[in-house]
């Protein structure tokens, strides 16, 4: 049984689905176990253990009720949550993200204040969702 199983709810299926598939075997080693691009759902394992799960915005609004409701608040907020991924270098996956659909949102930046030998970049994929990609060099 999976201790966590995170699952972001995405309005972007398509193109959640391409830039995940993309990133998640060579930054955590997942493999897709099910799913294809036209959804609902889709999920990248390792070792058996969910790593993240993509699932159509639109169906989780339908069982709860919700299909009327805003998807995303008409004015600007601050993040609720970030997802993180731990990589050897960041500046390549800066680079691989980008090229899988994913947006800049501040540049690769050492961050001592934050850690020993600390690196980090934060992006949004393409449904907006905020990843934090960091290194800790030697």
């Amino acid at each position: 049984m999976d201790a966590l199983y995170p699952r972001l709810l995405v309005t972007r299926f398509a193109d959640c689905f391409a830039f995940y598939g993309a990133i998640l075997p060579p930054f955590t080693g997942a493999a897709l176990v099910k799913g294809t691009p036209e959804g609902p759902y889709a999920n990248w394992d390792v070792a058996d253990q969910a790593v993240l799960v993509l699932f159509d915005r639109s169906m989780m609004a339908a069982t709860l009720g919700t299909a009327g409701s805003p998807a995303r608040p008409a004015a600007p907020m601050q993040d609720s949550a970030m997802l993180v991924f731990r990589v050897d270098d960041v500046d390549s996956a800066v680079d691989l993200c980008l090229r899988h659909g994913g947006t800049l949102a501040v540049k690769a930046t050492d961050r001592p204040e934050w850690g020993p030998n600390l690196r980090t970049a934060h992006l949004r994929d393409p449904d907006g969702h905020l990843i934090e990609l960091q290194s800790y060099g030697d």
